[in-house]
């Protein structure tokens, strides 16, 4: 069940340390060697870089070994601590080793004395600074996903505790579906009253664990979830057949079969925050003069707020408040119920255009999308995503079929694979239709060709 997100914890601290290996190696040199040190590795047949990127490979190979990749949410510091001078012993034994099979008694004796001290203090250390701040992220909400749990029985409570062992892994039970029974934590209604729940709040994923009185439930559960686009892992009993499309993930030596549709590939999305934040960074940057220009003009063509603040939905249900350049009239929204019968989109969405609320340097503004640029804060904060199924407003949401909740089950964009091909389309199908073709299709490189895609469609107006 958590297999998919203790991978991306293991490469990210097996990444971490190596790095923090390489800059220790190069600080280490500084002391020892002093300013001749680059000259000191070339004489020891190599380039310094090589010797250090050699060694943050060794220790990396080291700590796998040690097991100290593994996310252990009760490592004891005794623990942790015996496990590291293992990892360092492994190295001191094999960079002895292979320095005496290459005959390279160029290299300081001293420096590698110094070096694996320096490594196992900061490798203590680090670990533990690296656990606290994990720790913190998840206390605060950083990356955390909220479960709801079908089930109150023994299973389903002992399902929901393995989950909370493991804080680091940021999964948060919310509460329970089931009879009443004392669990621990909420029981929020009948197992009768998913589709409420799932709809009324935030649900990044469904656990089941049903008694066997209640296993008619499963179908129309795996139905809800496909549809809502919400993982849904199974507590595999003794004998069950796993259910075809799914895979079966371990917890605590329990088997978990999960079913998504929807991309769950976490490496990549993590990546794909990684780059977002860079360039949302960079783009507030460098587009800052133009967005004083842009909210200059707003203020002298229209006097007031010059940022547009409103209320949209994002991954999973979370409420956000989205910011837009102004390009209407202030009060514009109190005007909105009287031009519902212009509205030219056939669905839950509304446009109009010729909207009279529009101030002149607004139309230029949305013709452009100039409007937009606001939103690399939204991108930098983790609410949108640079590209994405745009955000709807709640209003709109109470109105949608049970499959364009789909849309929901990615985090929204500046712009997206509908805002670049059918802008102009009137139908909020085909809208949905794009967006799940987008989330159903989604990789780095899609991300990129609609990124790219986006330029000419500003310029051109589009």
């Amino acid at each position: 069940m958590v297999r998919s997100r203790l991978r991306v914890l293991r490469l990210g601290l097996l990444l971490a340390d190596s790095i923090a290996a390489i800059l220790l190696f190069v600080m280490v040199s500084l002391l020892r060697f002093d300013g001749a040190w680059r000259d000191a590795w070339d004489a020891a047949g190599a380039s310094w870089w090589v010797w250090a990127v050699a060694y943050g490979a060794i220790w990396a190979t080291a700590e796998w070994l040690s097991e100290l990749h593994q996310v252990r949410a009760r490592w004891t510091m005794r623990a942790e601590v015996m496990a590291i001078l293992r990892a360092t012993v492994l190295v001191a034994v094999s960079v002895f080793s292979l320095l005496f099979l290459v005959h390279a008694p160029q290299v300081s004796r001293q420096f590698l004395l110094m070096l694996f001290a320096a490594q196992l203090l900061f490798s203590v250390v680090q670990r533990r600074f690296l656990r606290f701040l994990l720790l913190v992220g998840r206390r605060r909400g950083v990356g955390q996903r909220r479960v709801l749990v079908l089930g109150t029985g023994p299973a389903a409570r002992g399902l929901a505790d393995r989950l909370e062992r493991h804080p680091a892994l940021g999964y948060v039970v919310v509460g329970h579906l089931g009879p009443a029974a004392p669990v621990g934590r909420p029981v929020l209604g009948s197992l009768d009253s998913i589709e409420e729940i799932i709809h009324g709040g935030v649900i990044d994923e469904v656990a089941a664990a049903l008694d066997a009185s209640e296993v008619a439930y499963l179908e129309p559960v795996i139905s809800l979830c496909y549809q809502e686009g919400k993982p849904l892992r199974m507590l595999l009993r003794a004998g069950a057949v796993p259910t075809a499309g799914g895979r079966v993930e371990m917890l605590d030596g329990f088997e978990i079969l999960t079913l998504t549709n929807g991309p769950e590939r976490i490496l990549g999305l993590l990546i794909k925050r990684v780059l977002d934040v860079t360039l949302a960074a960079i783009a507030l940057v460098l587009l800052s003069p133009v967005m004083v220009v842009i909210g200059s003009a707003i203020f002298v063509g229209d006097p007031g707020p010059v940022i547009f603040r409103q209320t949209r939905v994002g991954l999973h249900g979370r409420s956000f408040r989205m910011l837009k350049f102004r390009s209407m009239i202030a009060g514009a929204e109190d005007l909105l119920a009287g031009l519902g019968e212009q509205n030219e989109i056939s669905g839950p969405a509304f446009k109009v255009a010729n909207d009279p609320r529009v101030t002149p340097i607004g139309r230029f503004l949305r013709r452009s999308s100039l409007d937009e640029l606001p939103q690399f804060w939204n991108v930098l904060v983790g609410h949108m995503s640079i590209v994405g199924p745009r955000p709807p407003l709640p209003e709109e949401i109470a109105g949608y079929d049970l499959w364009h909740r789909r849309r929901l089950s990615m985090k929204p964009g500046i712009t997206g694979l509908w805002q670049v091909s059918a802008r102009l389309e009137q139908e909020f199908d085909r809208w949905v239709e794009l967006d799940l073709a987008y989330i159903d299709r989604w990789s780095l490189w899609l991300d990129v060709k609609i990124m790219v895609r986006t330029v000419p469609a500003m310029l051109s107006g589009r």
